[in-house]
């Protein structure tokens, strides 16, 4: 009987949470705001991926008879060329692909750290909390910029290591939101349940608390993804962040910024997709947020 009661149990239990995710997709799928900006998400990531092999040109070639010429369908220009006659569309594309794999390769390093560490301090607790969380706030209390740029002049500029770098930063805020989930978390009866079927501490960590914390988490990584894309953006504008023949927005506008007078669209078209971007990851943030906030599951 025993058995058979645990079996009903997690069985009630699995179709609560299954029922609870499809009712948080409901309430995100009829969020206008948030449906808008995950296909303006989908669009720009489409063309990051296909706008290349729709040009004829590559990167990194030079048109010195079409300087700084406006977008144009001649020679399929379609976004201008930039000073040294390269077409602007595909450098575009390109620097979508470095921007967005920067912005979600960073924030899944930086999700992962955050929520090992804040789930083990929460859990275990005691004075291997205090320990881990007075390390958390020492590295809050070194400016953000300050840290990246320090690392980036010292290990040098490549894209690995603006991956390394910010990521090394951003793990901060996960770590302590998932440490006060798990804090509440391991009050429940579930928990009190595998502890008293003996359990690991591993098991009931990444099995049982883990994942009923992880909606504070997606909501939060999405919000993160933007900020990584616009601390990566102003990096590759103070010339520390991606290098030539390598391109992101951040570098196009930094590049377009010294040509603003004569030909404005080498930095209006990547400012445009950079805060097309910065406004879908927020709308979809916000959507994430409204659809998996607990008070609406009444």
């Amino acid at each position: 009987m025993s058995e058979l009661s645990s079996a009903l149990q997690r069985n009630a239990a699995e179709l609560r949470g299954e029922s609870l995710w499809r009712a948080a997709l409901g309430r995100f799928s009829a969020n206008r705001a948030a449906m808008g900006g995950l296909i303006l998400l989908a669009m720009i990531t489409a063309f990051a991926l296909f706008a290349p092999l729709l040009s004829p040109h590559d990167m990194e070639t030079n048109d010195w008879e079409r300087i700084q010429i406006a977008p144009t369908l001649e020679q399929n220009h379609w976004f201008g060329t930039d000073a040294n006659g390269r077409d602007l569309f595909v450098r575009v594309a390109a620097g979508a692909r470095v921007s967005l794999a920067i912005g979600l390769i960073t924030t899944i390093v930086s999700v992962l750290i955050g929520v090992v560490y804040g789930a083990i301090a929460g859990y275990v607790g005691g004075r291997t909390d205090q320990i881990m969380m007075r390390i958390v706030d020492v590295l809050y209390a070194l400016p953000l910029f300050f840290a990246i740029i320090i690392l980036v002049t010292i290990f040098g500029r490549n894209i690995f290591l603006v991956f390394a770098a910010i990521g090394a930063v951003e793990w901060l805020t996960i770590a302590r939101i998932v440490r006060g989930q798990t804090l509440s978390a391991k009050q429940m009866e579930y928990v009190e349940a595998a502890k008293s079927m003996g359990a690991p501490t591993r098991r009931i960590i990444f099995r049982h608390i883990v994942p009923n914390v992880v909606g504070p988490v997606i909501v939060f990584a999405t919000l993160l993804v933007p900020t990584v894309i616009l601390v990566e953006s102003f990096l590759s504008f103070l010339g520390l962040g991606v290098q030539e023949p390598s391109t992101s927005w951040g570098l196009l506008i930094s590049q377009g910024t010294s040509s603003l007078d004569t030909a404005p669209w080498l930095l209006v078209i990547p400012a445009a997709f950079l805060a097309a971007t910065m406004y879908a990851f927020n709308f979809i943030g916000d959507g994430l947020r409204d659809a998996l906030d607990p008070k609406d599951d009444a």
